[in-house]
């Protein structure tokens, strides 16, 4: 079962040098490979199709099949990556490294997914929520660099969360620490179910599937603009729409991204007075073009107005909200940052 796609090398191999770390970010529609070095830069990645219906036996094996592959591209073997992590979609139980129930992986529960990859590859795994893969990215060599810890808040179909302190993941007792898409942020009789079943939570109002839902009321409401001539023309409603009808200037766009905003404050309230972290980054789907577009800015800035509103002055001055830059590269390359980490505390001495 060979990889589909040939690896791509960022620099040359005879550049390459010192040890090397490789993560894996599983999703639903693609395996995200990653090869990196000790300063947490890209050397090399790969991806190709997750392939859900194939079962995760056959997920596993491409896996560690990358690992080599990756190796390769610097004229090594697998022995000479120094380790590896892996990051997944919950629910897991990161203790025995078992995939539980994954959503969009039907046939997929139960698996040991950490202890496969581990046999293919030739390496143990360090074993990681998605999320908090990616906030690791992050905080590694992304956003949060210079942060001493930070909340990310990825939004897309629903709202994922990964917290970083001090060069720690913070995944809780049972696996399902950072859970921030869950925060309840509507405790009235009409709040929205979210996708778990439960009203009221954060991914019920600032994920884009609540985006999209909202949009679709208004417009069934008789809201007119550019964007219900857009989609009465057949264009479907994203936050991509969405957004571009904003930056165009049609209000009921722009008034639904503000809507999210406000929710979305309303969730990192509540996070900056639990954790009080340094920075709090947007990542995922829905950034709208991040600052350098008129439509990302007012976002940001809506929800650092409404925060002020609502948490102490001072916390306020000193939180940095802000998005993320990784991209698409957030999980695998925290994934690996995450298995260095690993490999670090193994290597280092004990000292009386």
């Amino acid at each position: 079962m060979p990889a589909t796609e040939t690896p791509q090398l960022l620099r040359p191999a005879a550049d390459v040098s010192g040890p090397l770390f490789v993560g894996i970010d599983l999703g639903g529609t693609n395996i995200k490979v990653a090869l990196v070095d000790n300063s947490g830069q890209l050397v090399a990645f790969h991806t190709e199709p997750t392939n859900v219906a194939h079962g995760p036996d056959n997920a596993a094996i491409r896996m560690g099949q990358s690992v080599g592959l990756l190796a390769g591209c610097v004229g090594r073997d697998r022995s000479g990556i120094s380790a590896v992590g892996l990051g997944t979609p919950g629910p897991q139980d990161l203790s025995t490294g078992i995939l539980l129930k994954p959503g969009n992986f039907p046939g997929w529960e139960n698996f040991p997914i950490r202890e496969r990859v581990s046999e293919h590859c030739g390496h143990n795994v360090t074993y990681a929520n998605d999320a908090t893969a990616a906030a690791y990215g992050e905080f590694w060599v992304g956003s949060g660099r210079d942060d001493s810890s930070l909340v990310l808040l990825t939004l897309g179909t629903g709202v994922g969360g990964g917290i970083i302190i001090h060069d720690m993941t913070i995944e809780g007792a049972h696996s399902h620490g950072a859970e921030c898409g869950h925060i309840i942020v509507d405790s009235s009789p009409t709040a929205r179910i979210c996708p778990c079943g439960q009203p009221g939570h954060l991914e019920a109002y600032a994920s884009a599937t609540a985006l999209n839902a909202r949009a679709s009321e208004r417009l069934k409401d008789g809201a007119v603009g550019s964007l219900a001539d857009a989609v009465t023309l057949g264009e479907s409603i994203t936050p991509i729409l969405i957004g571009s009808h904003a930056e165009q200037g049609d209000a009921i766009a722009m008034d639904l991204l503000m809507e999210t905003a406000d929710w979305l404050a309303v969730g990192i309230v509540t996070l900056m007075h639990t954790i009080d972290p340094s920075a709090i980054i947007l990542g995922g789907a829905m950034t709208f073009g991040r600052e350098d577009n008129p439509v990302g800015r007012a976002f940001l800035d809506r929800i650092d107005t409404c925060v002020r509103r609502h948490t102490f002055p001072t916390l306020a001055e000193k939180t940095a909200i802000r998005f993320a830059t990784l991209g698409g590269n957030a999980g695998s390359i925290g994934a690996a940052g995450l298995g260095r980490l690993a490999w670090k505390q193994h290597n280092t001495p004990m000292h009386a």
